[in-house]
């Protein structure tokens, strides 16, 4: 079993998980490994002997940073009603930081919506958080990633700009059909744990001290 990351390096993922949303998920998690961290999600393994939401809560405890991108609580067109696992998540982030341990308390949270002050009419509570605003675009939520993991990064690494990771993301979104071929993977049956996979490898075939991106 592989070793799991420590908190100070693992960045919990709340986001949707639809084919529409792959794009930007893949770009989230690209930018995390990018920047020296590890990306965790509900996604990582399937255990059907643990309850999804104390799966949940485990990754929460075991995570120092949490992206959490609330973006996505439209009606569902078949069942008419709206989704509200993104932001159960992140309460339950946000209650770790304010009732936890000291290294719960210790905690910190990047909160992505589509556009700014959108959250107001379905989550105002959250009112006074730093919400950032990706547009949709995989490459704007990079640069935002990148800003924000750049200020815990910053006693061990110098973090490349966003625009560079960003043009690194389209490179390998690029390349990808083709390493996925290698491996006998179809793109579209990918789980978070082959996308995860896939871009390890092609990081460290790419590293930053030879890519001429």
């Amino acid at each position: 079993m592989k070793k799991k990351p420590s908190s100070d390096i693992s960045v919990f993922i709340n986001c949707p998980f639809d084919r529409r949303y792959q794009p930007m998920m893949r770009a989230l998690t690209f930018a995390v490994y990018d920047c020296g961290f590890v990306p965790r999600s509900a996604l990582e393994d399937d255990n059907a002997g643990e309850v999804r939401y104390l799966k949940i809560l485990r990754i929460v405890d075991e995570c120092g940073f949490g992206i959490h991108d609330i973006s996505r609580v439209q009606l569902d067109r078949s069942t008419r009603l709206p989704r509200f696992n993104m932001p159960l998540e992140l309460g339950l982030f946000l209650g770790a930081t304010a009732f936890g341990n000291d290294r719960n308390r210790a905690k910190q949270c990047l909160i992505l919506d589509r556009d700014h002050f959108r959250y107001q009419k379905f989550c105002s509570d959250i009112s006074g958080q730093d919400i950032r605003a990706h547009s949709a675009k995989p490459a704007k939520a990079i640069g935002i990633v990148r800003d924000w993991l750049s200020i815990p990064a910053a006693h061990r690494a110098v973090i490349p700009s966003g625009s560079r990771i960003a043009a690194r993301f389209e490179r390998f979104e690029r390349e990808m059909p083709e390493w996925c071929r290698r491996q006998q993977l179809v793109p579209r049956e990918l789980t978070f744990t082959d996308q995860s996979r896939l871009i390890e490898e092609w990081l460290k075939a790419h590293p930053w001290s030879v890519d001429t991106v």
